[in-house]
């Protein structure tokens, strides 16, 4: 895959704006909330199946390799242990998921990219939430049914994914066709 000096600065954005996401963070139990689904669903919509992903494992390596960019403040290889790091991962496939449906050849609107950021959103989910249970149940050792797993990870964070696909839509469907006119993209 040959890539762009501007493809290269915007995949490197992506991954900036997922390490800052990590930061804006409330935490309220095994896994904070935080703006990293926000900035991993954009990438997706803007950035594609390719490069998207590619903006999140670049994110996920300079955190393993030691850089404080995970929520928390933590890096390193330990990170994996930490029952939040499912969906990091997860944020890989979604955006894969999001660019590819986003890719079809579609007219830009609010409406389409609400739903490919509702699929990609599940897909962050369907890597995190199992994740999450093997790392607290097997892992540390808590005595959790995999229901409490997915209220502590799943239901606790829906309203909030609701407003971020929405945000990332209204954003995706003013950004894209500028980028795409500029030849950005």
């Amino acid at each position: 895959m040959k890539i762009t000096i501007k493809q290269m600065i915007l995949t490197a954005l992506f991954a900036a704006l997922t390490a800052i996401g990590a930061f804006i963070s409330i935490p309220i139990g095994p896994v904070p909330i935080s703006l990293q689904t926000l900035f991993s669903i954009l990438s997706g919509m803007i950035l594609g199946s390719k490069l998207g992903p590619l903006s999140q494992i670049i994110y996920m390596t300079l955190g393993l390799i030691g850089l404080p960019i995970f929520t928390g403040g933590v890096g390193g290889l330990q990170a994996i242990y930490k029952p939040s790091f499912g969906y990091v991962l997860g944020f890989i496939l979604g955006s894969y998921v999001i660019g590819k449906i986003c890719e079809k050849e579609f007219k830009p609107s609010i409406f389409k990219y609400i739903i490919a950021s509702l699929i990609g959103t599940l897909a962050i989910y369907a890597i995190g939430v199992p994740y999450l249970y093997f790392i607290l149940t097997k892992f540390l050792g808590k005595a959790m049914s995999f229901y409490a797993v997915l209220k502590t990870g799943f239901l606790v964070f829906l309203p909030g994914d609701l407003a971020k696909c929405a945000v990332a839509a209204i954003i995706s469907s003013q950004v894209v066709p500028i980028l795409k006119k500029s030849n950005l993209l």
